[in-house]
């Protein structure tokens, strides 16, 4: 059973930085994508960040320049560096694996405000 568990989450103050981490653990066959998503209250959940297998990255425009995806020295680890947080960051945190299924983790808040 592949399980994906999300931590690093917290209040920060605008300005500040946060480190999410995901752990990835089961067994899996060819990843496609991985990748970071976000959903603010009463909002739909959006991507913030995606690495692909060879190392390819991309972001949402709001995140570019503030946001960092990378999966460390293990395919089973995933992490986003935030930093100059802003307010409208704020939302709980989803990590996602594409496989020839799809897999998500159960969310990590991360809430922008002084």
């Amino acid at each position: 059973q592949v399980q994906l568990v999300e931590s690093g989450g917290g209040l920060v103050q605008p300005g500040g930085s946060l480190r999410l981490s995901c752990a990835v653990s089961g067994s899996f066959g060819e990843i496609y994508v991985m990748a970071w998503y976000r959903q603010a209250p009463g909002k739909q959940r959006d991507l913030v960040a995606a690495v692909a297998p060879g190392g390819s990255t991309r972001y949402t425009d709001s995140v570019k320049g503030r946001f960092s995806i990378s999966n460390g020295n293990s395919k089973n680890t995933l992490y986003l560096q935030m930093n100059s947080l802003k307010p409208e960051d704020t939302a709980v945190y989803y990590c996602y694996l594409r496989t020839s299924r799809d897999y998500w983790g159960q969310g990590t808040q991360v809430t922008v405000s002084s």
